[in-house]
């Protein structure tokens, strides 16, 4: 049922006559926000007016004169200004609800046009333990291939690994200087991680320190043009306010940059087993470089070690997403890519889009300042490489026509290079599209870590949210009437579904585009937008037919229509009848969070639906078949909403 799609269809044609933009004033029929209004309100009347020069409310009758919704929705009423007022006929919405009833799909339909969709998420770098900082990527893509895919795309799910970039040249180097072999042997990725995190440590303090006299020197010829731009601002006010203004700003963000650089450099050098370790490794910057060199070369001994780490990281990986549910069509990291580097270096060099600058081969897009870099100085290949050798072998091998790529905002600058210089390139036939985020915060405002200062794994994230529900799922059994109805092994199952829906969910019904404060109390919580709520919702459906003695498919079968007199029962009827338009927005805008909002309406629907309709214990046989019927379609309704988003459910909780 695709009411809204349906109806700003009929509206299209009664403005056609009247206007060119017709795309437009469609968008302006909408939900109504208050039910006194209708349940859908047109308000396209009144910028058509001003387009045309006549009163609102003439236009709006001229529109009504066009308009044939008489098989959807009772007489159109024009209100205030010109707004024109919709209520669907109620027997219509009764029919189109009961034939969703045991509907496997629940009147859900497949897009008319499905697309090849090559949809790239969580890309993780191996050889370091999975963090929270890959929750979201992994966790919005994995809802939007669901998506996607149910409403009939033709979907792949591709999870291009970070296996082949400079992380490893700083893991090879650390593997050969600095390796503990008991512990590669006992746990050989908190090895690598270890190994790597130590040479990343005394990377950044020798940069740093090689990067300090620049910055004072910056600072200096700074500090001196702000003190002569003071003096001359007293001979020419306006022009010299404005420029002390900037130089004053660089110069605080060059104080900044100093003192930021001392802290770290002192702070490193108050460890002295760092500091010995740093002087003995002074070339460590490029040592690492040049192994990773090595290794893109065929260097025989850095290719073996490189194919000995892969297996015991991919099986690390492997475990947090079969704990997510998160799965792949394909897992094609750097590595597969890196052959093809060079024929599309000297591709871009023969269609004159790439040219040297600086010993460097880089793509130079119209209005934007910084180069799109293909090949480094050194003759190293870069991200911005294996991306377009990407975009070339997904659309030749792989028959792409969109390109999702689930990735933090804070690379769009990348993807806006990436995607022009595709086009350029001659793949502009494609739909590209970066579908960013924020980031997890703590509740310090910054990027949520643990108390020591390290970046939370996602495996002890997992953990801690599965020990959390498990006390709720506890305290909430010990808490029924009539005494514990769940067994040990009954409550662990439930504490995995809640805890793990928890932190999906929390992160899923925020905007995507916004960093979002990571806090348990709000995200474990039986109330409010939270997954347990939802899935307490779904579960107290379930509780109903279990305590009136009937299976799920016997309500679906009983013979009766559905009835929407009360105005609970409509109100429910009618936000069950929204699915599809929820599914639709959310997939069209690349959402989750607007099928969370749906759910979450849905599930406050039904409470109220419950606590003013009496189901089990209606007298009338009718109504109560109807009752039932209503309850069925709801809990369909949030299972399948929830399993789209990848979130599970239980009928007992």
């Amino acid at each position: 049922m695709i009411i809204l799609a349906e109806l700003r269809a009929r509206f299209a044609s009664a403005i056609a006559p009247l206007s060119t933009e017709v795309d437009t004033l469609t968008r302006l029929v909408l939900p109504a926000q208050n039910a006194q209004f209708g349940d859908y309100q047109a308000n396209c009347a009144m910028p058509l007016a001003k387009q045309l020069g006549r009163p609102p409310r003439e236009v709006a009758a001229d529109i009504l004169s066009r308009l044939d919704v008489s098989d959807l929705c009772e007489p159109p009423e024009i209100a205030g200004p010109g707004f024109i007022n919709l209520k669907l006929r109620t027997d219509w919405l009764a029919d189109r609800l009961l034939q969703a009833v045991g509907n496997d799909r629940l009147g859900v339909g497949r897009v008319e046009l499905p697309k090849r969709v090559i949809l790239d998420y969580s890309s993780p770098n191996v050889a370091k333990p999975m963090h929270v900082g890959h929750l979201r990527s992994s966790v919005i893509g994995a809802a939007l291939y669901h998506l996607l895919k149910f409403l009939g795309h033709d979907v792949v799910g591709d999870n291009h690994i970070g296996d082949w970039g400079t992380q490893f040249g700083m893991i090879l180097y650390g593997y050969k200087h600095f390796l503990d072999e008991q512990a590669y042997r006992e746990n050989t990725v908190a090895e690598l991680s270890r190994l790597y995190r130590l040479v990343n440590q005394l990377c950044e303090y020798h940069q740093t320190i090689e990067e300090l006299p620049g910055l004072e020197w910056k600072l200096a010829e700074t500090e001196q043009a702000v003190n002569d731009a003071e003096a001359e601002t007293e001979q020419n006010e306006k022009e010299s306010k404005r420029l002390l203004k900037k130089l004053q700003a660089d110069m605080s963000t060059l104080r900044n940059a100093a003192a930021s650089a001392e802290a770290k450099i002192a702070r490193f050098e108050a460890d002295p087993d760092l500091k010995a370790l740093a002087d003995a490794h002074p070339g460590i910057v490029v040592d690492s470089r040049r192994e990773v060199a090595l290794l893109h070369t065929g260097d025989e001994e850095n290719r073996r070690l490189w194919e000995e780490f892969l297996p015991a990281c991919n099986r690390a990986m492997q475990d947090v997403y079969d704990r997510l549910g998160v799965e792949f069509d394909l897992t094609l990291g750097e590595s597969f890519y890196q052959p093809m580097l060079a024929e599309v270096v000297r591709d871009l060099i023969e269609r004159n889009l790439a040219q040297e600058s600086q010993g460097a081969i880089c793509v130079f897009i119209p209005g934007n300042r910084a180069p799109f870099i293909v090949r480094k100085q050194d003759g190293a290949y870069t991200y911005a490489t294996t991306d377009l050798a990407t975009i070339q072998y997904r659309a030749r091998n792989m028959q792409a026509e969109v390109l999702l790529y689930v990735v933090d905002k804070r690379q769009s600058e990348h993807f806006q290079l990436l995607f022009e210089t595709a086009r350029l390139w001659g793949f502009d036939q494609l739909e590209y599209q970066h579908v960013s985020f924020g980031t997890v915060m703590g509740k310090d405002n910054k990027p949520y870590k643990t108390r020591s200062g390290d970046i939370v794994g996602l495996g002890s994230l997992l953990d801690e949210a599965v020990s959390r529900a498990r006390g709720i799922v506890d305290a909430n059994d010990d808490a029924k009437p009539n005494g514990p109805e769940l067994d040990a092994a009954e409550r662990q199952r439930i504490a995995e579904i809640v805890g793990l829906g928890s932190i999906k969910y929390a992160d899923l019904h925020h905007n995507r585009d916004s960093d979002y404060v990571f806090d348990w109390d709000k995200m474990i919580s039986m109330t409010g937008d939270t997954a347990a709520y939802m899935q307490y919702a779904y579960a107290r459906v379930c509780g109903i037919f279990r305590k009136a003695g009937h299976s799920r498919q016997e309500i679906r079968d009983l013979p009766g229509q559905v009835r929407l007199n009360h105005p609970a029962e409509r109100a429910l009827g009618l936000q069950l009848a929204r699915f599809e338009d929820s599914l639709r927005n959310a997939a069209a805008e690349y959402r989750p969070n607007l099928l969370t909002n749906y759910l979450f309406e849905t599930a406050n629907a039904f409470s109220t639906f419950y606590d003013k309709c009496p189901v089990a214990s209606e007298e009338s046989l009718d109504l109560r078949v109807s009752r039932f019927k209503l309850c069925e379609l709801t809990a369909s309704t949030m299972e399948l909403g929830l399993r789209l988003l990848g979130i599970q459910t239980s009928e007992r909780m």
